[in-house]
């Protein structure tokens, strides 16, 4: 299929972008990496009336290390943060993540902001964001900006809390912290499918705090007991998400993948990582 008629908006920056926004609200679309836009454009699950390219936007291409998080504006490409040496010790759960994403063609044109916006449950880098307690600004004309938790952010499958004048204008995440150990597991049914379990895991010496994704309907991180009673804990965990059967996976097995892929993270000194 083609996309229905739509006008096309290259911004130049960030005020027209919001301008933008303002003046269509729901009949518009930001276009950054595309990788998600332009499907559903294709198959018509999407007919906005103007579709605004932010890709030209410098003041959006940008990484700031700020003091305690780690700021990645909305036109910032996924490989941008692939190839950032500083990365692995600024926020290392997201470097063990990065590689999971899909494959290095789509992490080129992928960008961090749009990954967040699209919001797909199953989606490596949301689940970061809630993991970490990192956050998501949003930006609208007149200078109203608003700072969401991650885990506000997320309500469901593919909805967030962003309203459609407003603006992704950057995401946060936590910078390192020191005695925590950092690890990223998913299972899928090929190494860059969509993962059926997705776990990202921020494990200190009190505890373990363990997000999940492609269970629940959004990312869901939740702190665990360690010893005896962590396959208690687990279990509970992997009921209290809602699986559902679907064409890839029953809910049961994804249950029973939260336990013992979870177990696996949190007890054994190495894990897999990707190829």
């Amino acid at each position: 299929m083609k996309a229905a008629s739509f006008d096309y908006v290259r911004a130049s920056s960030k005020k027209e972008v919001l301008q933008l926004l303002h003046e269509h609200g729901e009949d518009a679309r930001l276009l950054a990496g595309g990788q998600s836009l332009m499907a559903t454009l294709n198959m018509r699950l999407t007919q906005p009336k103007v579709v605004v390219d932010i890709n030209r936007v410098e003041e959006l291409n940008r990484i700031r290390n700020e003091s305690g998080y780690l700021a990645v504006g909305a036109a910032v490409r996924q490989v941008q943060l692939t190839d950032r040496a500083e990365l692995a010790r600024e926020v290392p759960l997201l470097a063990k993540a990065l590689p999971w994403i899909g494959h290095f063609q789509t992490r080129n044109r992928g960008t961090v902001c749009g990954s967040v916006a699209h919001a797909d449950p199953s989606a490596e880098i949301p689940l970061c964001l809630v993991t970490l307690g990192g956050s998501v600004v949003l930006e609208s004309l007149k200078g109203k900006r608003r700072e969401v938790p991650a885990a506000d952010f997320f309500q469901g499958l593919l909805t967030t809390d962003r309203q459609p004048r407003e603006l992704i204008s950057e995401v946060r995440f936590p910078l390192a912290q020191d005695g925590t150990d950092y690890r990223f597991q998913e299972i899928a049914m090929r190494h860059g499918d969509f993962a059926l379990v997705a776990l990202a895991l921020c494990l200190r010496d009190d505890g373990a705090h363990l997000g999940v994704g492609g269970v629940a309907d959004r990312p869901v991180a939740q702190t665990l007991p360690l010893g005896g009673e962590l396959p208690d804990a687990l279990n509970t965990l992997a009921w209290s998400l809602g699986a559902q059967d679907d064409v890839h996976a029953s809910a049961a097995y994804r249950r029973q993948l939260v336990r013992e892929l979870g177990q696996r993270l949190i007890e054994e000194p190495s894990h897999a990582r990707p190829r």
